[in-house]
Formats: C-alpha cells, sequence, structure tokens
C-alpha cells in the first residue's frame, strides 16, 4: 500500500517510520528546511531525535507530490493544523483517497471534534475515520509493541483499516464509536496535566489513582453526552490512553502539570517545552462544552484555574481530593 503521512511533528514521524517498514509510505511536512535537513541527516532531530529515519521512506514538502498516488492519506498534524491541511488537500483534488487522522483535541473556538471538522472540509463519499491509542511516539518509533484503535462510522472501513495497517508491533483494533474514541483522545491530554501537578508536589501514588479514577469518570460523562458509548472508556482510546499520558515519563501534558507544579509560568511552560502540549489549548473547549452540557468536570476546571487564571497548585489539588463525598455514580449522599 502507498501511505502518504501529512505532519513530521513526533508523531507523524514516528506512524511513518513504523508503517514504512510494511509500506511504501511518503512523509511530508510543510516546512521545506525541516524536510531538507531530515533528508540529509535521516533523522528528525527537532522533533524525534534519536530515531533514524529508515533509507525506504520518503520525504516531501511538496503535497502534491506526497499524496500522488497514495492509496490512504494518514493526517498527524496538531489539531490547530487539521483544518487548513483538509483544506490544502481538497484544493488539489476531490477524488481524495481513503484518509486516517490521529490528531487529537477539540478546535479552538468552536469547540468541534476532528471528525466534525473532517465533516465541514472534505467532499462526502470518502472513507476516514481516526487512528488513537495510547502511544509515545518513541517507543512505536523504535518499534516497540503497542496497540491503537482505528474508529469511524463506517464499521466496514474501519475494519478494512485495521486489517491493512495491523503488524505484529503494531496492533489495531477497528471501533466504531468515532465520537467516543476521538473524546477520550482529547480529554485524557487535561487529565494528565493534573496528575502531573499532584505528581509534582510530592502528593503520592495514592492520589494520582484517584485522579485518574475520577478523570475517566469525567471522559465518560462527556463522551457520553455527546454520543459515544461506555465501551469505549474502558478501551484503547479511553482507559488506556489515559493511563499511558497520565503516567508516563515521555507525556508531554503531564510534563506540563510538573512544571505547574514547580510555579512556572504557562509561556514559560510552553517555551520549554518547544512541541505541542494538546492538553492545554483543549482543557478551555472542555470545560466551555462540559457547561453547555451541563456535565459536571471539576478536574477540568480545575485545570483551567492553573492555566489561565493563576490559581494555586497546592490548593487546586486538595480541593480537589476534599470536595463532598458522593456516590461512584456521581449522586450526592444526602
Amino acid at each position: 500500500m502507498k501511505l502518504a503521512v501529512l505532519g513530521a511533528g513526533a508523531w507523524g514521524t514516528a506512524l511513518a517510520i513504523a508503517y514504512a517498514r510494511h509500506h511504501h509510505v511518503t512523509l511530508w511536512a510543510r516546512d521545506a528546511d525541516q524536510v531538507t535537513q531530515m533528508a540529509a541527516e535521516r533523522l528528525n532531530t527537532r522533533y524525534l531525535p534519536g530515531c533514524p529515519l529508515p533509507d525506504e521512506l520518503a520525504l516531501s514538502a511538496e503535497l502534491s507530490h506526497a499524496v500522488d498516488g497514495a492509496d490512504l492519506i494518514l493526517i498527524v498534524t496538531p489539531m490547530a493544523g487539521l483544518r487548513p491541511t483538509l483544506r490544502a488537500l481538497t484544493a488539489l483534488s476531490s477524488g481524495l483517497p481513503p484518509l486516517l487522522w490521529a490528531c487529537k483535541g477539540f478546535e479552538a473556538g468552536s469547540s468541534l471534534l476532528p471528525h466534525q471538522v473532517v465533516a465541514e472540509e472534505l467532499p462526502s463519499g470518502v472513507p476516514c475515520g481516526v487512528l488513537s491509542g495510547p502511544s509515545f511516539a518513541r517507543e512505536v518509533a523504535m518499534g516497540l509493541p503497542a496497540a491503537l484503535a482505528v474508529a469511524s462510522d463506517d464499521y466496514a472501513f474501519a475494519k478494512r483499516m485495521a486489517r491493512t495497517l495491523n503488524s505484529p508491533r503494531l496492533r489495531l483494533y477497528a471501533n466504531d464509536d468515532l465520537v467516543g474514541v476521538e473524546v477520550g483522545a482529547a480529554v485524557k491530554n487535561v487529565m494528565a496535566i493534573a496528575t502531573g501537578v499532584a505528581d509534582g508536589l510530592q502528593f503520592g501514588m495514592n492520589a494520582r489513582a484517584a485522579l485518574i479514577t475520577r478523570g475517566l469518570a469525567e471522559i465518560t460523562r462527556l463522551a457520553l453526552a455527546l454520543g459515544g458509548s461506555q465501551q469505549s472508556m474502558m478501551g484503547l482510546a479511553g482507559m488506556g490512553d489515559l493511563i499511558l499520558t497520565c503516567t508516563g515519563a515521555l507525556s508531554r501534558n503531564r510534563q506540563v502539570g510538573l512544571k505547574l507544579a514547580e510555579g512556572k509560568s504557562l509561556e514559560q511552560i510552553l517555551q520549554e517545552l518547544g512541541h505541542v502540549a494538546e492538553g492545554v489549548p483543549t482543557a478551555r473547549e472542555v470545560l466551555t462544552m462540559a457547561e453547555r452540557l451541563e456535565v459536571d468536570m471539576p478536574i477540568t476546571a480545575a485545570v483551567c484555574g492553573l492555566l489561565y487564571h493563576g490559581s494555586d497548585p497546592h490548593k487546586v489539588v486538595e480541593e480537589l481530593l476534599g470536595r463532598e463525598p458522593k456516590s461512584e455514580s456521581g449522586e450526592r449522599l444526602d
């Protein structure tokens, strides 16, 4: 299969490396200088140092060249880049091949999930879906085992993609819950910031477990309110991605929380990271949506307070852990 991977950040590069072992892959980056450097060094020094690019992986800064003859397009940009990339693709041709995206978050300003952005920009009739799950880019690039979900409203397409893209080191599971998979992928980044704060303050592993568990409850409430399924929340894109992002040392969103606990400003943190931490813009969009849908999301509200309103990290975590007792289903104990 000929695969075009659009987006040469850490995750796009990792997927391109992984799939180049089994398919003909072209990795596209909009920055021609970055492509030139990667071609010369056979390495993405900026976003994925230490993970050599295989000789068979093609590189391009020309979108038309990257997608020419592609059997499948995989968009792996930050959420902010999804709509511009779709528009560039549709400007090239109305006869696009099947498309997957691996963008996680809600679009800033519109609060749209990725599939809703795709629906607004992609011509009707193009088979499409999302690729998501617990996966750090570096480990995937190194060939370490991982499992992902591929979800689509067209379940037959999801199953076909799972069969086509499955490999011994990157296992794919089909899913028909597009909403649930995308909500899990987006909101887990917000929960990872909260967990990073608790870890940075040395609140211990008990507190971490409590935040992860109650974070999953928040994600589930929002997913159900948007039409997702409970089952997906127990799967790779729900519980799996949440656990990894909240506990793994490679998690950029957890790093944001750790640095907030040190008293650093958001501006300083983002400058130090040098990568996109999707939980930062997503937190505000999630809270706006939760308030509109009347979904209780106290951890998300606390993260927004930390990121945008200068809340004190010690006080925020203590308030979260000291909230009035309820049943696990959310019922007040009156």
